[in-house]
């Protein structure tokens, strides 16, 4: 409901009254006394043919503060409806992809997003997602986190496909690394993976309030646990329970194969699903 004040703004005769006239009009349009005022506050001008004072549209979901600047880097499927859901919840979001800012316009204008290259993706931010396929980290730009804010969290959403798209990486299928630790020693910076296993549709359809019976759970994985905290209180906010997945050397049991891998299920079914994993690749992920 909107106070007196309010509507004394959008109405013409507003100042032209008395006090303790809410709608600030002493006559209507054809110069006849108000007879009573309508029951509802918003129908003081418009039961008498003034307009009322647009309200600014705001997406149903976006936070009453703008809380950190994020900097997305790959805006495929996954990038892209983080881009969608971080703005709507009031996020300061910059998002970069490998053929330019140029490029991103039509993502830009409708989120809000600030299109930029990708070496000024993390300038400030207080997390930066990395959401291109892992055959192109190595070519990110060096330095890339050089200007970002003090104590960055980096989130990695990549996956090995080496038969379908990434090639054999040695350090993977001969060191045994994990895709995320292989990762880290790529962009010389410490990742907490997370959405690797996530449909990129669910995103947009699946995000639930918490409590909800239907609201999934994502696997986690880091080893520093503020900045695991950091980023499991932003999936709170996006609208999904998350379970500690352990740290970066843990994270195969969330990598493509295993039981958690695309799982649309709540926490006790993820936990269980991290459990069931097991180490060895399976064979149609290995280069």
């Amino acid at each position: 409901m909107d106070p007196p004040e309010q509507v004394d703004r959008a109405c013409p005769g507003a100042g032209d009254s008395g006090a303790g006239n809410p709608c600030g009009c002493r006559t209507g349009p054809d110069g006849r006394k108000r007879p009573e005022w309508p029951a509802r506050p918003a129908d003081w001008c418009r039961s008498w043919g003034f307009p009322r004072k647009p309200r600014r549209h705001r997406p149903p979901e976006r936070a009453r503060r703008a809380d950190m600047k994020i900097g997305i880097i790959g805006a495929g499927n996954i990038g892209g409806n983080l881009t969608r859901r971080l703005t709507a919840l009031g996020h300061d979001v910059s998002v970069a992809n490998s053929r330019g800012p140029h490029t991103l316009r039509e993502l830009a204008d409708e989120t809000g997003a600030t299109p930029v290259r990708a070496e000024e993706a993390a300038r400030g931010a207080e997390i930066a997602v990395v959401t291109v396929p892992l055959k192109a980290v190595p070519d990110l730009p060096s330095g890339l986190f050089d200007e970002a804010a003090e104590g960055m969290v980096v989130i990695d959403t990549g996956n090995y496909y080496p038969r379908r798209r990434d090639g054999r990486i040695p350090g993977i299928e001969d060191e045994g690394l994990t895709e995320s630790r292989w990762t880290e020693r790529q962009i010389g910076h410490p990742v907490v993976k997370a959405f690797n296993g996530t449909y990129a549709q669910d995103l947009l359809d699946r995000h639930r309030p918490a409590g909800d019976p239907e609201r999934m759970a994502l696997p986690v994985a880091g080893d520093d646990e503020a900045a695991k905290r950091k980023v499991r209180d932003l999936i709170e906010q996006l609208g999904f329970d998350t379970v500690d997945a352990g740290g970066i050397d843990d994270s195969w049991r969330q990598q493509p194969g295993t039981p958690v891998y695309g799982l649309r299920g709540d926490a006790d079914a993820v936990t269980h699903a991290l459990a069931e994993a097991s180490p060895e690749r399976p064979e149609e992920f290995r280069g």
